[in-house]
C-alpha cells in the first residue's frame, strides 16, 4: 500500500507541475505542461481509479482498513477532473496574457470583401473553439452571410469560394489542396487543417496558417514569396469544418515540424485594414477599409 500512496504523489506532483509549467513557465514547456493537463492526467487519473475500485472491492470482502485507499480515489477524482478542461466544459483559455506574449502580429484582411468573425478574440467566451489550446490562442474563424444556414450545399453559405490574399509580405513554406471538401454538417473529417497555406513571416521568422481551403484552389507554391494582396486560393470546407469559413491563426513554432498541431506557442494576430477593433471578437462584422493589391 505504501507503493500506492507514492503513486498517488507523484500523480500529484505531476499536477503541480503541470499548472506551474502552464501558469508561469509558458514557452514550450507551458505547451507541453498543457497537454499533460487536458489529455495525460485525465486518463492517468481513469486507470488508478480502476486500479484502485478493484482493491478496494478486495478490501471490502477482507474487511480491511479503507483510509489509504480512499485517499487515492481522491487522487485519482483530481485527475479524471482535468477532463472538464478537455472537453470544454470549463473552458479555460491557454493561460498566457496577451500583453506578456510577444510577437504580435499586424496584417491585412485575407478577405477583401466584409466577413462576420464566426470566433475570434482573446477570451474563451469570445474564441471557445481556439484560446483553449496554446497554438490557436488568438486565432480566427471568418465567415459571411448567409451562415449557421444548416444547409447541406457549400454554395449555401456566403463565403464558399471566395478568395483569399496573402495578409502580408511573406513566403511560402507549405501548400496543400488535395483534399475534398466535405458536406456542411458532415462529421467525416480527414484532417484538422483540410488544405491549407501556410506563411513565414520574414520580419518575427514566425508563421500563420490558413486553413479550410477549397480543394484544387490553391494558386502558389511552396517557396514563392507572397507580396500583401496575392491570391493564394479560396475558401473552401475541408478538414475539422462544419461549414465553409476561413480560418487563420499566428503560431512561433514551424508547423511543418510539429508533431501535433497543438503543440506550438499561439501568438497575438490583428488586423490593421479594418473598420473595427484590431482584434475583433466573434459576432463581428469587419470590413475592410483598403483593398490592398499585389
Amino acid at each position: 500500500m505504501k507503493k500506492t500512496n507514492s503513486v498517488s504523489m507523484l500523480l500529484l506532483l505531476l499536477t503541480l507541475g503541470g499548472w506551474a509549467g502552464a501558469l508561469w513557465i509558458h514557452g514550450m514547456i507551458g505547451v507541453y505542461a498543457w497537454l499533460v493537463l487536458k489529455f495525460i492526467l485525465p486518463a492517468a487519473g481513469a486507470v488508478w481509479a480502476v486500479m484502485n475500485l478493484i482493491w478496494l472491492a478486495v478490501k471490502l470482502v477482507k474487511r480491511a482498513p479503507l483510509n489509504k485507499l480512499l485517499l487515492n480515489l481522491g487522487v485519482s477524482a483530481v485527475l479524471i477532473g482535468h477532463f472538464l478542461l478537455t472537453v470544454n466544459v470549463i473552458p479555460l483559455a491557454y493561460p498566457v496574457a496577451i500583453v506578456d506574449t510577444k510577437p504580435g502580429l499586424t496584417v491585412k484582411m485575407p478577405l477583401h470583401t466584409a466577413a462576420v468573425v464566426g470566433w475570434g478574440g482573446d477570451s474563451a467566451e469570445d474564441n471557445a473553439p481556439h484560446a483553449v489550446w496554446s497554438s490557436e490562442r488568438w486565432a480566427y474563424d471568418l465567415v459571411m452571410e448567409p451562415y449557421n444556414t444548416g444547409s447541406s450545399h457549400a454554395e449555401d453559405y456566403g463565403i464558399w469560394n471566395q478568395e483569399v490574399y496573402a495578409p502580408l509580405d511573406a513566403v511560402v513554406i507549405a501548400a496543400y489542396d488535395e483534399e475534398a471538401d466535405l458536406t456542411p454538417g458532415s462529421e467525416e473529417v480527414l484532417s484538422m487543417e483540410g488544405n491549407y497555406v501556410y506563411l513565414k513571416v520574414p520580419d518575427t521568422g514566425t508563421y500563420l496558417l490558413l486553413n479550410h481551403l477549397k480543394q484544387h484552389s490553391i494558386t502558389v507554391a511552396v517557396g514563392d514569396k507572397v507580396q500583401a494582396g496575392d491570391l493564394l486560393g479560396h475558401v473552401g470546407n475541408s478538414g475539422s469544418s462544419s461549414e465553409p469559413h476561413l480560418h487563420v491563426h499566428h503560431q512561433r513554432q514551424d508547423p511543418t515540424q510539429t508533431w501535433l498541431p497543438i503543440l506550438a506557442e499561439g501568438l497575438p494576430l490583428y488586423f490593421g485594414d479594418i473598420d473595427s477593433a484590431t482584434m475583433p471578437v466573434k459576432g463581428d462584422l469587419i470590413t475592410p477599409t483598403v483593398v490592398h493589391q499585389p
